[in-house]
């Protein structure tokens, strides 16, 4: 592969030697013939110098059909096809011959703009011309027709070409493949092999496109062997291919085979595929290594580069690379490019440290902000808690006129969620109506998130009826409404009609399902689903199931099985796993128990609260001063604080928020006889059932949640 550098000089090189013929030519008064002419015109259209070549072409005193190609097919491959257009008309209107040259250039501009009318306009000049059954123009024809989203036209010209050769079948291919109907892509391979037509690596790549799905994972290898036979294996295109392919169906180990393998025929496109499968499978560190790789190599990254280089070090592990990489983006001058700027937001969202503030500080930054950008910012200040800002921002995208699509509607039906705004929520739910996006799939789940939180089954149910229902995000939504609200059983009884449904399962709907039994108690229930997901559904446990497995035997008691179900783990556990466990301690009074769990915590998430939180309340409830005061000590010399969690209610369009012994609100007085009077009556209810809740059980202890000042926000939508 040739360094950028000594293309640059070969390009110098050539264009130099084109100059020098130019005017060899004109000195010895052979510019006007129109064979040196067209050499010359030609030269500087491969040193992409149009301007010249343009200038020469409208000064030659005759012209061929030769020199009217050329200039075409020089704006076509330089992306100006208005340009090429205009030329092509020129030609009609002059008198001159098309020819099958002609036809592949202009039919070529075509595709890659995907200007359907004038396709079919060129198609009745390739008839008119009698190049119906050329199968140069032929494979044009259907390659126009695939690329403009016509696949069935493409099938068309080519069940009308003569003869066809490996580019007809190639594009045909192409174009079921860029519609997904891959069952169809590997007919056409037999008819293929059975027509005699040569495959190359042209054949294969958009069939490995396909292959992105761990169903598929045999046919990337059925497909690959075939590669090997053929002796196409070290071609770039297919290695490439191949690489996302295997990355996609699953198999890393695979995907970095076959680039170990093409080590000395990699382009950038082979490192970008590798950064990418890294990426695909949350791989940051070998991520990051290789890019440091292709830095020793002195290879010149690119924007895809940078982006995906970027988004493998997500989370506090990588935080310290990430910060590096953005000093070196800042060094080459590229923190202004959009593009870096929205990964670079991205990546500090998922960090659990200052990412907020840094991701804010990007996004101030960055000049250009596109879609992109805004949703980023948006989804991240829903999810960071910081809803106020986050609906703040929405208003300031609708003041300037910005694109909302069903991200942006999303990450602000999130905020009404945690802001228990419910009359604000139902503004914004005429407003997905408004603008057509009520039956999106994330728009729904959003909807359907945002009435549960604010109390309103109902109006949950009629936003999950009223959508699609054909994937997994509005089930495990609706299903996630009702474990939450106690209703067990009805999330169970949904569960089981996606499988009737045959709708897809994922590892979310498991998290729902488990979350239903937690909530209502079915330990042997939950246990079976856990030991199941893998078996019988083909879907690993991950970290979240396991955490949920624990919270439902830490409901039930069952301390010892949560334990077990820890040591059994295929991986160590995380801070979601230790602080539930933390949580089933706390409850089952294990106090021995929640102190080791607790010294993992501080040691793997020293800035995290709840962890501080919890185990001082254990200590209150063992009265272990001493320990509470050495917790506190250590608190102040991390500098961690409390986050007070917040509650809201909403009355009569007036959302009002409290935390625990608060006193600022004017009707403080009115609102504490009345508690008064329901912990009365509740203490009552308790002498006269024979239940064994208590006041004492409660879990009062809210370790999320930033603080939250009383707010009122309104906007027309």
């Amino acid at each position: 592969m040739r360094a950028p550098q000594q293309l640059v000089e070969m390009s110098v090189l050539n264009l130099y030697k084109v100059a020098a013929t130019h005017c060899h030519a004109i000195k010895t008064a052979l510019i006007g013939d129109v064979y040196t002419a067209n050499n010359i015109i030609n030269g500087y259209k491969n040193c992409r110098e149009l301007y010249i070549a343009q200038k020469l072409f409208d000064e030659m005193p005759e012209r061929d059909t030769v020199s009217w190609n050329t200039m075409i097919a020089g704006y076509v491959n330089s992306w100006d096809f208005l340009s090429a257009w205009e030329l092509f008309k020129c030609m009609k209107i002059c008198g001159f011959a098309f020819d099958e040259y002609t036809f592949g250039s202009i039919l070529k501009g075509v595709a890659c703009n995907g200007d359907l009318l004038c396709g079919k306009q060129v198609h009745s000049d390739v008839i008119k011309w009698g190049y119906g059954g050329d199968v140069y123009s032929g494979s044009a024809l259907l390659d126009m027709y695939a690329k403009c989203g016509r696949v069935e036209d493409a099938n068309r010209a080519f069940e009308y070409m003569p003869i066809r050769n490996s580019v007809s079948w190639n594009a045909l291919i192409a174009g079921y493949a860029e519609i997904g109907n891959c069952e169809h892509c590997f007919w056409l391979l037999k008819q293929m092999e059975h027509d005699g037509a040569g495959l190359e690596d042209g054949t294969f790549a958009p069939l490995l496109a396909l292959l992105h799905d761990t169903q598929f994972y045999k046919r990337s290898m059925q497909l690959h062997s075939k590669v090997i036979k053929l002796g196409l294996e070290f071609h770039s295109i297919v290695f490439n291919a191949l690489i996302s392919s295997y990355s996609g169906c699953g198999s890393l180990a695979d995907a970095k085979r076959v680039f170990d393998i093409a080590i000395a025929y990699r382009d950038l496109v082979t490192w970008n595929a590798m950064l990418a499968a890294y990426l695909e499978h949350d791989q940051g560190k070998p991520a990051f290594k290789l890019f440091n790789e292709m830095e020793q190599l002195g290879l010149e990254p690119d924007l895809y580069t940078y982006t995906c280089t970027i988004g493998a070090c997500s989370g506090d592990a990588q935080h310290t690379q990430g910060k590096s990489l953005h000093a070196l983006v800042i060094k080459r001058g590229l923190e202004k490019l959009t593009a870096v700027s929205n990964s670079l937001i991205a990546m500090y969202l998922k960090s659990n440290s200052s990412g907020m503030e840094d991701a804010i500080k990007v996004f101030d930054y960055t000049e250009i902000k596109d879609s992109i950008s805004w949703n980023s910012i948006l989804t991240g200040l829903s999810q960071k808690g910081l809803s106020e800002i986050s609906l703040k921002t929405f208003h300031k995208m609708l003041l300037n006129g910005l694109e909302i699509d069903h991200y942006t509607l999303s990450a602000t039906l999130r905020s009404c969620s945690d802001l228990a705004t419910l009359q604000l929520g139902r503004q914004f739910h005429v407003f997905t109506i408004k603008l057509g996006y009520e039956t999106n799939e994330y728009v729904t789940s959003a909807l359907i998130f945002m009435y549960s939180k604010s109390g309103s089954l109902e109006d949950a149910w009629k936003s999950f009826m009223a959508s699609p229902r054909d994937t997994s995000i509005t089930w495990n939504s609706i299903m996630f409404a009702y474990a939450q609200h106690g209703q067990g059983k009805v999330a169970l009884d949904l569960f089981f009609q996606m499988i009737e449904k045959k709708v897809k399962l994922d590892h979310i709907s498991f998290v729902a399902v488990l979350t239903a039994c937690s909530h209502i108690g079915l330990v042997e229930e939950g246990k079976r689903f856990l030991g199941s997901m893998e078996s019988v559904y083909g879907i690993p446990p991950r970290m979240e199931h396991y955490a949920c497995a624990i919270d439902l035997l830490g409901r039930a008691g069952c301390i010892k099985e949560a334990k077990e179900i820890i040591k059994e783990m295929p991986f160590q556990p995380d801070g979601i796993v230790l602080k539930t466990l933390l949580g089933v301690c706390r409850k089952c009074g294990d106090i021995k128990m929640a102190t080791e769990v607790a010294s993992h915590l501080l040691e793997l998430e020293p800035g995290e609260h709840c962890t501080y939180v919890l185990l001082s309340d254990m200590y209150g409830h063992f009265e272990k001063w001493d320990e509470i005061a050495t917790l506190k000590k250590l608190m102040r010399q991390r500098g961690v604080k409390k986050i007070p969690g917040w509650s809201w209610i909403e009355v009569k369009n007036e959302v009002h928020s409290f935390n625990a012994e608060d006193h600022s609100h004017p009707h403080c007085q009115e609102i504490y006889h009345l508690l008064r009077e329901l912990m009365k009556e509740i203490k009552l209810a308790e002498k006269s059932s024979s239940s064994d809740f208590s006041l004492e059980d409660r879990d009062d202890v809210d370790c999320y949640g930033p603080a939250v000042t009383s707010f009122q926000f309104t906007v027309e939508l």
